[in-house]
């Protein structure tokens, strides 16, 4: 993937000022439209589908038998600002976090209801329906928060010697905080008949309800097996569309050290298993940074990353980064041997216990905009198997563990950006690939392979 957009022709080579007039409409299409508090669950995927369908539910403990989603929430989002507090009271929806950075971590619990009221048994029969013949719509409860870490940067002071201290009273309330976090991952996970925790990270444009509600959904289909999480930074959803993106790509930037310390909590919880990291559009590009800077990190401390972190899969959903950039976070640790000092010549340090799984489609339209305003060539959401050069696939068969998938089929939502939930072949195969371990090629997950690492869907899906 390294030096991918040298040598893949550009797709989108349209003069710039013949694309202002687009990008406008598309601009104002996005902000009215992608950022919406209520909507309908998504469609059922095809592999529960009746009258052959597996089961989405195997949940025996009659206390996990209920319709609302429980989740657990992360963020370095600041509380509403008088003006979001005003403008929620107006439309009557809760608002707990709003648009602003917190200068601390905060983490809690965030109900989704799955209204108007249904029954465990209606819901279960719904939910593996491919045309329903109930409405099932998507609420945000309530909405409690259990802890806060200090704010940052925490306090330091000279010591009569000259050196720099840390202060104690602050370092305490970190662990305190990091206690009580990990204390309830450790409470869920004694609930939960997996002893693994799904770790969702939106995109651009998204509100703490949208992202509770995406996390929610992909917990339901996941069977609600196990602890079920996402982390949501200040992305911007009002607004100038230029300046709320330009903003929100910095704030993606200032997430990052909150998102590693935040999987560093989790994957050091006690009876944590597995760590499933889901992330989607701009929120990919946050992911991906964070998890290199941790492998670099593991390494640098001639660890094994797999070890410390015990991510599973990491899934890119609709990636709105550069391939460059892309290719440079996921093999940069390989290219500079002098950060492995402590490795065999001949042997890799481990990150990843399943795969790293990427899910492009040429016809997302939603990612031409930061195409445009980057002057990027290529984003990897939009990505074709033909895109990626022949020496580009033998590297990363030989690396291993990476998969592309390609999706070309027709566009299930506005802008074909978040197919992975509205389209029913494609949240198919992330489930197989979550919840079964399934790998590509295999019954369930029997996509057309196209190249020594890439993927696509048949044409005649849904």
């Amino acid at each position: 993937m390294i030096a991918l957009a040298r040598d893949t022709k550009p797709r989108f080579d349209m003069p710039y000022r013949l694309i202002k007039p687009g990008l406008a409409m598309l601009a104002a299409l996005l902000v009215g439209g992608c950022a919406t508090e209520a909507r309908q669950l998504m469609p059922t995927p095809i592999l529960y589908q009746l009258p052959d369908g597996q089961p989405v539910f195997e949940v025996a403990e009659t206390s996990r038998q209920t319709p609302d989603i429980d989740l657990l929430f992360i963020t370095d989002r600041a509380p509403p600002t008088a003006a979001e507090k005003e403008a929620a009271a107006e439309t009557e929806i809760p608002l707990p976090y709003g648009q602003e950075r917190a200068r601390r971590i905060a983490f809690g619990s965030a109900r989704v209801r799955m209204v108007p009221g249904l029954d465990w048994e209606t819901l279960r029969e719904q939910s593996q329906l491919a045309e329903r013949t109930r409405e099932i719509n998507l609420e945000l409860g309530p909405v409690r928060e259990l802890g806060a870490y200090p704010d940052e940067p925490y306090p330091v002071s000279k010591g009569a010697d000259g050196k720099v201290l840390r202060d104690r009273a602050e370092l305490a309330r970190h662990f305190e905080a990091k206690a009580a976090l990990q204390g309830e991952v450790e409470r869920r996970l004694a609930q939960a008949p997996k002893k693994e925790l799904m770790l969702y990270v939106h995109g651009f444009n998204e509100s703490f309800a949208t992202a509770a509600f995406t996390a929610a959904e992909l917990c339901h289909f996941l069977g609600r097996e196990q602890v079920c999480a996402f982390f949501t930074w200040p992305a911007s959803t009002t607004g100038n569309f230029l300046i709320s993106y330009t903003t929100t790509t910095e704030s993606a930037d200032y997430a990052v050290a909150h998102l590693k310390k935040t999987i560093r909590t989790l994957a050091s919880t006690p009876g944590l298993e597995r760590l499933q990291l889901l992330a989607h559009s701009r929120g990919t590009a946050l992911t991906l940074r964070a998890v290199s800077e941790l492998v670099t990190e593991a390494i640098a401390a001639g660890k094994e990353p797999i070890d410390l972190y015990k991510i599973d899969n990491l899934v890119l959903f609709s990636p709105d980064i550069d391939v460059d950039i892309a290719g440079q976070q996921i093999t940069g640790f390989l290219s500079d041997p002098e950060l492995m000092t402590v490795w065999p010549e001949g042997r890799l340090p481990r990150v990843l216990q399943g795969r790293l799984t990427i899910y492009a489609s040429p016809e997302d339209r939603a990612l031409l905009v930061s195409r445009i305003l980057f002057r990027s060539r290529n984003r990897v959401g939009q990505l074709r198997p033909e895109d990626i050069p022949d020496r580009a696939q033998r590297y990363f068969e030989a690396v291993g563990r990476i998969d592309l998938v390609s999706y070309e089929g027709k566009r299930t939502d506005l802008f074909g950006h978040s197919y992975f939930t509205t389209n029913p072949q494609v949240s198919s195969d992330l489930i197989e690939l979550i919840r079964y371990d399934k790998q590509l090629g295999e019954p369930g997950r029997e996509l057309i392979k196209t190249g020594r690492v890439t993927w696509e869907f048949p044409v005649d899906g849904t």
